[in-house]
């Protein structure tokens, strides 16, 4: 993944949250065929705590989304949901965890196994760890 250095240098190290909102940067650029950066939107709700909020590093790295250009936002919620919106069609995606994965994350034992773990999840294809709600 190209965004993999960059996000690691910007969040300090590697862990699955962090491998999660790179890929679902990624996928809703995809999805909505929009500018990264100015041409997109996040909404993330249930990533208000470490280490689920990692998440949203992942996200402002591989999307573009900032606070500081105002186009991301973050809200409590009992279950990690994100939704993009392309501010050049007004085209949506939400995108949220697999139960299976949840389970998977709440298991981690320590930083090793969470590294290790990250880097699987960036090889796997993100339909496989997402639902998708268009």
């Amino acid at each position: 993944m190209k965004n993999l250095k960059n996000a690691v240098n910007f969040h300090g190290h590697l862990g699955p949250y962090l491998a999660l909102g790179l890929l679902m940067g990624d996928l809703a650029l995809r999805h909505l065929k929009c500018e990264k950066h100015f041409g997109i939107k996040a909404l993330v709700k249930g990533a208000d705590k470490k280490p689920k909020s990692c998440l949203i590093d992942g996200i402002q790295v591989s999307s573009g989304c900032t606070y500081g250009k105002g186009n991301i936002e973050k809200r409590r919620g009992s279950r990690i949901a994100v939704s993009f919106r392309s501010l050049q069609n007004n085209k949506k995606i939400g995108v949220s965890l697999k139960r299976d994965l949840i389970k998977a994350l709440d298991n981690l034992d320590g930083h090793r196994h969470s590294e290790i773990f990250a880097r699987e999840l960036l090889k796997i294809n993100p339909k496989q760890l997402f639902e998708l709600k268009f």
